[in-house]
């Protein structure tokens, strides 16, 4: 019998102060049975600092077509695709061609993304950023995340704080090139 997936309800209250960003979401979580509370974390604060109206969750770790993030026009095209995790370069590759914005948000250290990718050959490779999120602020997000629950999500300029059932946890953001990118000009 096939394991069933875990659904958290959250809502969360975004303030992104540099793109004038604050909304109050109710939102739906689905956590698929193999995916860890790390990971889940990363999707859900993935979808705060990246939100706009069009952003939907993907199925991601059920389907490899899709992201785990996703922003589409009205006709389907993809606007934005975000991914979570070190995916394979044939992934990037893959949504690097079917969008032109790939965002991926790494919570595992900048070293695993590198070792994925390095020599491989991704498509508009100059084009897909990444954010890198420290992987213990990303575990202690995942240790208080609960199936119902309130996430308070501040983002300005390079710092990014979160607050779940009275816990505050501070990272640095940054968006990033791919490894092995040239630097913009």
């Amino acid at each position: 019998m096939a394991l069933s997936a875990t659904i958290y309800r959250t809502t969360l209250e975004v303030s992104d102060i540099d793109r004038g960003i604050y909304e109050t979401l109710e939102k739906r979580i689905a956590q698929h049975p193999s995916e860890s509370k790390d990971r889940l974390a990363t999707r859900i604060l993935a979808y705060a600092l990246f939100y706009d109206p069009r952003l939907e969750f993907g199925r991601g770790l059920s389907d490899t077509e899709e992201p785990g993030l996703w922003v589409r026009d009205y006709s389907g095209q993809i606007l934005h695709w975000i991914d979570v995790g070190t995916p394979a370069p044939q992934r990037i590759h893959l949504a690097a061609k079917k969008s032109n914005k790939v965002t991926i948000v790494c919570h595992r250290g900048r070293d695993a993304l590198a070792r994925q990718i390095q020599k491989q050959r991704i498509f508009r490779r100059e084009q897909v950023q990444v954010l890198y999120l420290e992987p213990a602020f990303v575990k202690a997000l995942g240790e208080v995340t609960s199936r119902t629950g309130e996430w308070t999500i501040l983002r300005h300029e390079d710092l990014v704080q979160v607050t779940i059932e009275g816990s505050t946890f501070e990272a640095p953001f940054q968006l990033v090139g791919l490894p092995g990118s040239p630097e913009p000009s």
